[in-house]
């Protein structure tokens, strides 16, 4: 059966599936078709080491990072936003849709999974394998910009320029849209992540303080910030390794701006490159309409001022920044004959 005739078809068997799915590095979500989001767990799997065998995988997962001890090691399958473990991703895929269907009877899936703009040929094979090794039936793929501007609202079939930046848990995405494609674009592989590598490195060298994945992303949730009158205090404890005994110390906002310095340069960077590859036509488009911020990342208080202030653009958050790329997902899935073009071949 030929890509067109899957894509008009209406009909579905009994008891079967479709589903989109965020693939993040951070986080997987799941819309599953006629019911909207159905799941969304951290993208983590725990196995045990001399087995292999898989102990736990999402939210609980994610609860043993950093006290796991010998016999069972906690991982991230996928970073900068592509399949790393593949073995991991397929387990954790299973057991994701095990939850989203809504019957033990139903059929295999077909997934509508959201990828980096920047993604590889070999990163394309990897993503398919473990879809369908976890039980997909049919597997398109969709860049994740374009999902992000379905779901955000913006005319990405309409021939003027929408620029859209995705800052998620492994990559930034930088994309402006036209007539169904992307006309510019930029994708490096800095975000959330990261961010919380940046803190836990800034905590080291300043407190002699070691703190671990989890610990770092709950400072970079309560304290993240780029903007100079910021001043939060918040007890974060860890390991003093100078003298080898658990410590806390009072940690400001400035410390984390300062931390995070160099990541949101990164970012403010690949914007301003985005915009040089952008065709004038369209660039006279994005003065007027401003770029949109989705992801985890836009939740960084004062990101929208600062980019504002760098790029001399309006910079607007999107309502549901770390939702809107599967619910456009969705949208893309209900009828996918329509938005055929924004499909990756």
């Amino acid at each position: 059966m030929g890509i067109l005739s899957l894509l008009r078809g209406k009909r579905k068997p009994f008891f079967s599936t479709s589903m989109a799915i965020d693939l993040g590095t951070a986080n997987t979500l799941v819309y599953a078709e006629g019911r909207g989001i159905v799941l969304e767990e951290p993208s983590v799997v725990t196995v045990e080491k001399e087995t292999n065998d898989v102990v736990a995988v999402g939210r609980k997962a994610k609860m043993m990072l950093g006290r796991t001890g010998a016999r069972v090691d906690a991982v991230q399958p996928l970073q900068d936003g592509v399949i790393t473990n593949a073995t991991a991703t397929m387990a954790m895929l299973r057991t994701f849709f095990e939850k989203a269907q809504p019957t033990r009877f139903a059929m295999r899936p077909r997934i509508l999974v959201c990828v980096p703009s920047g993604i590889t040929e070999v990163e394309i094979t990897a993503v398919r394998n473990a879809l369908e090794r976890a039980g997909a039936r049919d597997v398109f793929l969709i860049p994740e910009p374009l999902a992000a501007a379905v779901g955000v609202g913006l005319p990405v079939a309409a021939a003027s320029g929408n620029m859209i930046v995705d800052i998620g848990g492994g990559t930034t995405e930088v994309a402006v849209i036209s007539l169904s494609s992307i006309a510019a674009n930029n994708s490096i592989r800095v975000g959330g992540d990261e961010m919380d590598d940046a803190i836990a490195g800034y905590l080291k060298k300043h407190y002699s303080l070691l703190v671990g994945e989890r610990t770092a992303e709950k400072v970079k949730i309560a304290l993240g910030t780029v903007l100079e009158e910021d001043d939060e205090v918040m007890d974060v404890s860890g390991l003093d390794f100078v003298n080898g005994i658990p410590k806390t110390y009072p940690i400001r906002s400035t410390d984390i701006r300062l931390a995070l310095k160099e990541t949101v340069a990164a970012v403010t960077e690949a914007i301003r490159h985005g915009l040089e590859r952008t065709p004038p036509e369209l660039a006279s488009d994005i003065v007027e309409r401003g770029i949109v911020l989705t992801g985890g990342g836009s939740a960084l208080r004062g990101i929208d001022r600062l980019l504002m202030s760098e790029t001399g653009l309006p910079i607007r958050i999107s309502d549901n920044p770390l939702s809107c790329t599967v619910l456009g997902a969705g949208i893309i899935l209900e009828d996918l004959y329509r938005y055929r073009k924004l499909l990756l071949s």
